[in-house]
């Protein structure tokens, strides 16, 4: 399976295939179109998660990390100290699973991070765009 072979790194479009679901590319293009930044597709051999990821990066700091699956994707988004407030603060406004996922992740070092699964572009969807804007906004606070 090309998910799994580190010495063949997939390009989006075969990440996208491997998936199976257009929330992948629709995600992918809305961040490099929002954020004027390209991905970064990295192989993690950390037992936790081993396999290819897409990294989206703006001016050194770290939006957000989607890891493909078959029929979704899981999206890593690390909520720091500059982040906390902001978050907390709109998380009434969010869907009750992103309440949860919030609440149940544990903090260490100040920051939470939160692996978010997402299948379609439901409120869900929006309610990670707005992390990650408050996530790339942080930076300048």
């Amino acid at each position: 399976m090309i998910y799994q072979d580190k010495n063949n790194c997939p390009t989006l479009e075969e990440l996208s295939e491997f998936v199976k679901n257009p929330v992948f590319m629709q995600l992918c293009s809305e961040i490099k179109n929002t954020y004027k930044c390209n991905e970064q597709i990295e192989y993690s051999a950390c037992s936790w998660e081993k396999g290819w990821n897409v990294k989206f990066k703006k001016a050194g700091k770290s939006l957000c990390t989607i890891y493909p699956r078959e029929g979704y994707l899981t999206i890593l988004i690390v909520v720091g100290r500059k982040e906390k407030p902001l978050v907390e603060e709109i998380l009434p406004d969010c869907v009750a699973e992103l309440q949860t996922i919030y609440a149940q992740t544990q903090e260490g070092n100040g920051q939470k991070w939160l692996m978010i699964d997402l299948e379609d572009q439901e409120k869900l969807y929006d309610d990670i765009l707005r992390l990650i804007e408050i996530r790339k906004g942080a930076a300048h606070l």
